[in-house]
């Protein structure tokens, strides 16, 4: 493991202060990715489990394990953040310690029979978040044995459908039902 050098002071007390500020948990990352999974079904996790890494969203009962990670603390692949300018001995050692550090968790979870999933900051942005959404959940889906729900269109229409459902209504439509039959089907289910 990489040695572990002392913190330099701060080149300001703005600096200082903005570093007291980061949180170990509750991002925004992870908010936006809780609110996610809960809309899509895929609720009854748990935060900052005890097992090896504290996963941000665990699923102990299945083994499912989902890390949020920030990108410029734990270095995004995708997006390749910067150095600091000033102290770059110390941010070097820092970040290779925090990539060991995740890559061994990951190992040990895997070894212990955990799915584990790394989700980045960056893959969370608006343009991006969609697209990695469509990725992830069905994965999930499948490993928790929970079905996927499509989000309930915004202006007060019908309660999210379980997808299965929705193809099944389509089967029915297409065997032959009527349009009287199409708009009380969401409502017996």
């Amino acid at each position: 493991m990489t040695k572990k050098l002392a913190a330099p002071q701060a080149s300001s007390e703005a600096v200082r202060h903005s570093m007291q500020g980061n949180k170990r948990a509750d991002t925004k990352p992870e908010l936006v990715m809780r609110r996610r999974l809960r809309e899509a079904g895929l609720g009854g996790y748990r935060l900052q489990w005890k097992v090896p890494g504290r996963p941000d969203i665990a699923w102990p009962g299945k083994k499912v394990a989902l890390f949020v990670n920030g990108c410029f603390w734990h270095r995004c692949p995708y997006c390749h953040p910067s150095l600091p300018k000033s102290h770059v001995e110390y941010w070097s050692v820092k970040f290779a310690r925090n990539q060991e550090r995740d890559v061994a968790n990951i190992l040990k979870l895997q070894e212990a029979g955990w799915h584990v999933h790394v989700v980045w900051e960056c893959q969370l942005k608006k343009r991006k978040i969609d697209d990695t959404l469509a990725v992830l959940f069905p994965v999930l889906s499948r490993e928790l044995g929970k079905p996927l729900v499509e989000a309930a269109p915004v202006e007060g229409a019908q309660p999210p459908v379980p997808a299965s459902a929705r193809e099944a209504l389509g089967a029915l439509d297409e065997a032959g039902g009527t349009e009287a039959d199409e708009d009380t089907s969401l409502e017996r289910l």
